[in-house]
């Protein structure tokens, strides 16, 4: 087997260490909650970041200037993952906003929504595939195009720790979880050796924009190992730490105490 340049690596992992410095990424539903903590987290480190939203654009244009105001690069770019044009289109945008190619995708995007097997409409089924499945596989597939010979490239997919444990809630999201994971391992094939591909299977993060948060916070604490909510920061930690390390390809991380064992 031949190899081209070896990819570099980082000296430690860490936000505080500008290691992705050089290095373009763009993050899905990078403008809000889990996404934006990942789009800050890589802007500290050092990389150009492309905020891409659907319609929080208040909430992107703010992303963007924290970054650049604590001395960052960021870019905006808008598209919904839905429409299949827009997502072939969103990979061009991206680079055109950037300047640079990308060279990090973070599949960040997703629909959650509360249905079940008998309540689902195929219009349920086409939203919450496009999204959660297909998007990322274009868009992994895009990245791959405009990326320079000789250059590397790392694709980063959010799941959701049910892939280990599905239920009957939630189930076209969680189905294509599912998929998204054995997608996460065919790229990181289809892909090699010049693009790595993981993924991290999270837990309860932050609470749902509901009111019943209390009662979520209550419920959800009881089921996890550590009895405690995971943070953001360990969120965007774990993100670095797979960026970061040259030999970690097709895993699956899982950020959430310990819930995937119940």
């Amino acid at each position: 087997m031949t190899h081209e340049e070896p990819r570099p690596t980082a000296p430690g992992a860490g936000s505080s260490r500008r290691t992705l410095t050089g290095r373009c990424a763009l993050v899905t539903g990078g403008a809000k909650r889990i996404g934006r903590a990942l789009s800050l987290a890589l802007g500290e480190a050092g990389a150009l970041v492309v905020v891409h939203y659907r319609s929080a654009e208040d909430e992107a244009r703010d992303t963007v200037a924290t970054i650049t105001g604590a001395g960052g690069k960021a870019g905006l770019v808008r598209g919904n993952l839905a429409n299949h044009e827009q997502t072939l289109q969103l990979m061009e945008d991206a680079t055109a906003a950037a300047g640079q190619p990308v060279d990090i995708l973070v599949n960040n995007a997703s629909v959650f929504e509360n249905l079940n097997l008998m309540n689902t409409s195929v219009e349920d089924w086409d939203r919450n595939l496009a999204v959660n499945l297909r998007a990322p596989a274009l868009l992994a597939r895009g990245m791959a195009r405009q990326l320079p010979p000789k250059s590397f490239g790392d694709v980063l997919n959010l799941n959701d720790d049910r892939i280990f444990r599905p239920g009957a809630d939630n189930f076209p999201y969680t189905v294509s979880k599912v998929g998204l994971h054995g997608l996460t391992q065919s790229l990181a094939l289809a892909l090699a050796p010049r693009i790595r591909v993981n993924e991290l299977a999270l837990g309860a993060i932050l609470p749902p924009e509901v009111s019943a948060a209390e009662e979520y916070d209550h419920t959800m604490r009881g089921a996890i190992p550590t009895e405690r909510f995971d943070t953001t920061a360990e969120v965007t930690h774990a993100m670095l730490f797979l960026l970061e390390n040259p030999a970690m390809t097709g895993q699956t991380l899982c950020v959430n105490g310990g819930r995937h064992l119940i």
